[in-house]
């Protein structure tokens, strides 16, 4: 078994195309969107025999809190393979030299999957950890994995719409009568300006940590040139009242940004937003259409999801739009840490205390 940096995007991309989940987190492109705004990224990959087994795409981190690697949604390994150990002693000899405290782990795997023994779970999610997707198959491929020889047909829009609330139906129709069209940005870049506009508009009124402009700005020229992202722009008598950014890679479409104007409330327009996005989706015959992150919930009473309404959470607002398109929940594993010395604790207990005050 090997371990080497990786050289090759095409190698890269093309075996997280062949695992059964596929974060963009984790591509290449994503690695270069990070290098722009000055988090190097790190990929290593395992080779046995020659034949690539596993990938991680790591970041320096040079955060005031301390210095760490973060992994976010990988490692990812072919699931009949059984390398983590390989890769995590991999990943502390880059974090000694780069002089980092500690290893921030966030996969991409479903929760109660084992962790290693020396790892903590970490103070903070470093990514959503209850992810609200739609299968766009009749086979959910995050839930069931395909054999090479198994074919899946993709599901109708009639499916998808019968599993949506009522009320969201409604307001996708609401939406139509009241006139609001969804273009699809022809160019991202130009028309980003207008996305961050509202996006600041939505940070201030719902109080959350936003990306950097310069982050929006490397992470849609990197995607948009290779067709992996779409701007969509909502627009009600000439005027832009809700924008998204969608990712599409590896057969995979994941609503990432979102904003809105609150002088438009009344207008439903995000809804028809998101159910053009779906539409998009299964035309390029994705197999999942993800809605990122949500409020953890209670579990199932009679076939439903039960959202915990006494529970102040950040999400709990975009929580019930989401699901009201229907679908159902991936939990992941929550964020571990790997101390690689003891200036990690100090951090821990920062953290700790962050945590609490933002409600998680």
């Amino acid at each position: 078994m090997d371990i080497a940096h990786a050289q090759d995007q095409s190698t890269w991309d093309a075996f997280i195309a062949t695992q059964q989940f596929r974060p963009f987190m984790q591509s290449w492109t994503m690695g270069e969107v990070y290098a722009d705004v000055g988090q190097t990224p790190i990929r290593l990959e395992l080779r046995d025999g020659g034949e690539l087994v596993g990938i991680c795409q790591a970041l320096i981190i040079n955060a005031k809190r301390g210095k760490h690697l973060s992994v976010s949604y990988g490692p990812l390994i072919d699931r009949n393979a059984d390398v983590n150990a390989m890769l995590i002693d991999a990943l502390k000899q880059e974090a000694l030299k780069h002089n980092c405290s500690f290893i921030r782990l966030s996969p991409f795997v479903p929760e109660n999957t084992p962790i290693p023994s020396n790892a903590k779970p970490s103070p903070l999610h470093l990514l959503a950890e209850h992810i609200w997707y739609i299968p766009l198959t009749e086979v959910d491929q995050w839930q069931t994995p395909l054999s090479s020889d198994q074919t899946n047909k993709p599901k109708n829009e009639e499916t998808i719409q019968s599993n949506m609330r009522k009320n969201t139906r409604n307001l996708i129709r609401r939406a139509q009568k009241e006139g609001v069209t969804i273009e699809r940005s022809q160019d991202p870049l130009q028309d980003l300006d207008a996305f961050i506009e509202l996006h600041e508009e939505t940070r201030k009124r719902h109080s959350f940590t936003p990306y950097t402009n310069t982050f929006f700005r490397a992470q849609i020229k990197h995607f948009s040139a290779r067709n992996e992202c779409t701007l969509y722009k909502a627009l009600y008598e000439g005027k832009v009242i809700a924008s998204s950014v969608h990712m599409h890679a590896f057969g995979e479409t994941s609503y990432h940004h979102g904003a809105s104007t609150h002088a438009y409330s009344k207008i439903p327009a995000s809804y028809l937003l998101q159910w053009t996005a779906i539409q998009d989706a299964l035309l390029r015959k994705d197999h999942i259409y993800s809605f990122w992150g949500i409020q953890p919930l209670r579990g199932m009473e009679n076939g439903k999801w039960i959202m915990d309404k006494d529970r102040k959470h950040p999400f709990s607002g975009v929580t019930t739009f989401k699901m009201g398109f229907g679908g159902t929940l991936l939990n992941l594993q929550h964020c571990y840490d790997i101390p690689v010395n003891g200036k990690y604790y100090g951090t821990r207990a920062f953290e700790t205390i962050r945590r609490l005050k933002r409600g998680f």
